[in-house]
C-alpha cells in the first residue's frame, strides 16, 4: 500500500524545534554563562590570596645581627686540607639583608600559592597557621546530602517544562513537576515533597534529616600522650609571635622534630683528644669522633634556617653536622649563665660520616683569659637541634671537657 505524501510528520521526529529548541539553547546559554561565573569567581579568589601572600613578604624585615663568639673567625672556612668546612657561630654571621628575604618570599608565593602551586597561603617566614577542621556537614566530601542535589538537578528530580513529556529529563531535574518535587508539598505537582522532607531537591536525599556521617579515624585516634595531662603539642595553643628561622627569642617554634631513627643507629659523639693546660692566645687541637651522624646537611641560621627544617634520615641514619664550642667558667659551682657568647663555635660540615666511627680535627685559636674553659661537642640536623633518640635513657650525641687556660690577662 502506498504511503500518502501528505502524512503527518511524526511529533516524536521533531521534538526539538520550535518552541522546545528555544528553551534548550537558553539552559545551554545559561550552564554557559555559570561555568564563566564561577571560572571568574574563582580565579579572583586565587588573584586575593597572592596578592595577600605577596603583600605580606613586603612586611619582612631582616632581624638584627646576632652576638658572635669572640675568638672564634669569622666566616665560612674550610680545614684539613680542604677537606672540613666550619661554620662560626652556625653560619649566625651570614647575614641575609631584607630585600633578599623579601625576594626570596615572593618567589616562594609565585611557585606556591594560587595557580603555580596549590593552595598554601604562608609566606616561609611567617609561622603557618593551622586551619581548623572542617565540620564534618558543612564538607561537600563528606555531607550525604550533597551528593544527590548536585547530581539530580538544581531544584529536584522531577524537572523539565512537564515533566517526562516535552523536555524528557529536563535540565533540571527528571520528574513530573516544573519545579520538581517543589519547596513544601508532599505530591508530584508544583510543591512536591519538601526542601527539608523525602524529596530529592536541592539539598539532595533528604538534607538536613540524613545522619551525621561516621567520624573519620584521625577523629577517633587519641593523640600521643593521651592521658597524661599533656600541656599543649602545637603552637596553636600559644601567645607567643610565631617562630621566623632567625636566633630570636620569645617565639613559638611549629617544625615537627621529624624522623627518628633505631636505638642501634642514633648519633653518639666523643672528644678524643683535647689538651688539659694550654697557654694564653694559643691554639690548640680538639679531636671530635661521631657515629651514626651523616655530616651533610647544614642551613645557616643567619640566613633563617634556623629551627625551620624536620629532622631527615638517609638509610636510617641523621643527616646533619655537629657544633664545637669553648667558653670561660665563672667558677665551677655552680650553672653559669645561658646568654654570654662563648669564646669559639663552629658548625663542622664535611659531607663525611656514617655508621662507622671516625674523627675530625676542630683547631682552637686560643682563649685569651686564664680560667678554666670548658669546651664541648655536640650533633645537630639540618636545623641545628640536637638528633633524637628512640630511649630516654640513651644519652645524646654530646660530650664536654674541661681546659685551664693559665696565666693571662683577668
Amino acid at each position: 500500500m502506498r504511503r500518502s505524501k501528505y502524512r503527518r510528520a511524526s511529533r516524536s521526529n521533531n521534538w526539538f524545534t520550535g518552541k522546545r529548541r528555544i528553551i534548550a539553547v537558553a539552559a545551554t546559554l545559561v550552564a554557559f554563562g555559570g561555568i564563566v561565573t564561577v571560572t571568574q569567581v574563582s580565579n579572583a579568589s586565587t588573584d586575593r590570596t597572592q596578592r595577600k601572600a605577596l603583600a605580606a613578604c613586603d612586611d619582612i624585615q631582616a632581624p638584627q645581627r646576632a652576638k658572635l663568639s669572640t675568638e672564634t673567625r669569622k666566616g665560612t672556612y674550610t680545614t684539613n686540607n680542604g677537606k672540613v668546612t666550619q661554620h662560626p657561630d652556625d653560619g649566625a654571621g651570614e647575614t641575609v639583608s631584607t630585600q633578599t628575604l623579601r625576594t626570596r618570599c615572593r618567589t616562594w608565593v609565585m611557585n606556591n600559592v594560587g595557580n603555580n602551586g596549590g593552595n598554601q597561603t604562608t609566606p616561609p617566614t611567617e609561622a603557618a597557621t593551622t586551619a581548623p577542621a572542617a565540620d564534618p556537614v558543612e564538607d561537600p566530601s563528606t555531607d550525604p546530602s550533597a551528593g544527590a542535589g548536585e547530581g539530580n538537578g538544581e531544584e529536584g528530580n522531577n524537572g523539565g517544562e512537564q515533566g517526562n513529556g516535552e523536555q524528557g529529563q529536563g535540565e533540571e531535574g527528571q520528574g513530573n513537576g516544573e519545579q520538581g518535587q517543589g519547596e513544601e508539598g508532599q505530591g508530584n505537582g508544583e510543591q512536591g515533597q519538601g526542601e527539608e522532607g523525602q524529596g530529592n531537591g536541592e539539598q539532595g536525599n533528604g538534607g538536613e534529616n540524613q545522619p551525621d556521617p561516621e567520624p573519620s579515624e584521625e577523629q577517633t585516634t587519641p593523640p600521643p600522650g593521651a592521658g597524661l595531662g599533656v600541656l599543649t603539642n602545637s603552637c596553636d595553643t600559644s601567645d607567643l609571635t610565631p617562630h621566623n628561622g632567625f636566633q630570636e627569642g620569645s617565639r613559638c617554634v611549629s617544625t615537627e622534630f621529624g624522623e627518628v631513627g633505631e636505638a642501634n643507629a642514633n648519633p653518639t659523639l666523643l672528644i678524643t683528644r683535647a689538651p688539659r693546660v694550654v697557654n694564653p692566645n694559643t691554639p690548640f687541637t680538639l679531636t671530635v669522633s661521631t657515629r651514626n651522624l651523616i655530616r651533610d646537611r647544614f642551613l645557616a641560621a643567619g640566613q633563617g634556617g634556623y629551627y625551620v627544617e624536620s629532622s631527615v634520615l638517609a638509610n636510617g641514619l641523621v643527616r646533619g653536622h655537629f657544633h664545637t664550642a669553648c667558653r670561660m667558667l665563672a667558677n665551677t659551682n655552680e650553672a653559669p649563665a645561658s646568654d654570654p657568647v662563648p669564646a669559639f663555635f663552629v658548625a663542622t660540615e664535611d659531607s663525611r660520616g656514617g655508621a662507622t666511627p671516625d674523627s675530625v680535627n676542630i683547631q682552637v685559636p686560643g682563649l685569651p683569659n686564664a680560667g678554666t674553659a670548658q669546651c664541648a661537642s655536640w650533633a645537630g640536623d639540618g636545623s641545628h637541634r640536637i638528633p633524637m633518640m628512640v630511649r630516654a635513657n640513651q644519652t645524646p650525641a654530646f660530650d664536654t671537657v674541661r681546659i685551664t687556660v693559665r696565666g693571662g690577662r683577668r
